[in-house]
């Protein structure tokens, strides 16, 4: 098995899991567990499970540089994206999360371009460009229903959290080239669990899910959560960032989409409404403009 499809491989995982995730999270936020406590549980059985696995890998020396850098990649990204994530499911719908958080790739280029002065072609601003269309179609197009309590701030606030990991790719991306994914797991994983306790300290911790008798089903949904979209999704995108660009790895964001909309309309968690399929068309040209020419490239230098 080459490189690019060992990372393709993980990524695809990695995003039908994130697609699952969608859809659990949904179920649970926020009438089992208060989306700040379900942030907090995710970080520190993350960051406990990532401390217990690195026990028995090769020790690594990191620089004191590196370890400012992965503690800010975990207090910034991955928390700033979980907490926003958990709070934008908390007020709109399974899909229109997965619609924003598939613009993954535009953010990528654009962070590529601010941060590291990577150029941006025609095909690419192009893509932009109807990217944002579409983003703006399914925000000013989509009314309050029985299941979104307030679709416009959970739509804005998925846009938030996919700009923020689409950030975290970026930075992330140019530390896997020289320390080894347990390093960066742990250590960006105990940053985010120590300012998500801060934040549950000051706000409170609130979970129906765990007062009374036993809630079989949301504690499964629960334990689905923290095994699978925490450690094995965060275990498997290093991989990818290992192998693939990170324009790439974005587009796999567009498997989260798929997954999370055909389970949503399944079940029945969310309604078919044509303005989704018109975004999808958007979301999809814009990703294909942006990552047809990254598609090509298997390197490991990324973003």
């Amino acid at each position: 098995m080459n490189n690019y499809t060992k990372g393709s491989l993980a990524l695809f995982t990695a995003r039908v899991l994130s697609g699952l995730n969608v859809n659990a999270m949904g179920y649970l936020l926020p009438l089992w567990i208060a989306p700040i406590g379900c942030v907090t549980l995710r970080l520190v059985f993350g960051a406990v499970v990532f401390w217990i696995v690195s026990i028995f890998s090769k020790p690594e020396t990191v620089a004191f540089n590196d370890k400012l850098k992965l503690v800010a990649l975990g207090g910034v990204g991955i928390f700033g994206y979980m907490s926003l994530y958990a709070v934008s499911l908390s007020h709109t719908t399974p899909v229109s999360f997965a619609i924003f958080n598939a613009m993954q790739p535009l953010w990528v280029v654009i962070a590529s371009a601010v941060f590291f002065r990577e150029g941006v072609d025609a095909r690419k601003l192009m893509g932009i460009v109807i990217g944002f269309a579409g983003a703006l179609l399914c925000i000013l197009s989509e009314p309050n229903h029985d299941v979104a309590d307030n679709p416009l701030l959970g739509n804005v606030l998925s846009i938030a959290a996919s700009i923020i990991y689409a950030i975290y790719l970026v930075f992330s991306a140019r530390m896997v080239g020289h320390l080894s994914r347990m390093t960066i797991l742990r250590y960006t994983f105990s940053s985010a669990a120590v300012v998500a306790l801060s934040v549950t300290w000051m706000v409170g911790f609130s979970a129906p899910l765990f007062d009374g008798g036993l809630k079989t089903t949301p504690l499964l949904v629960l334990a689905f959560v923290l095994v699978f979209p925490t450690v094995i999704t965060y275990f498997l995108i290093p991989i990818g960032l290992k192998y693939l660009n990170s324009t790439v790895v974005a587009i796999y964001g567009y498997v989260t989409l798929i997954v999370a909309s055909v389970v949503s309309f399944i079940t029945g968690v969310d309604k078919f409404e044509p303005v989704i399929l018109l975004s999808l068309l958007f979301i999809g040209a814009s990703i294909y403009f942006v990552g047809v020419s990254d598609r090509k490239s298997a390197g490991k230098s990324v973003g």
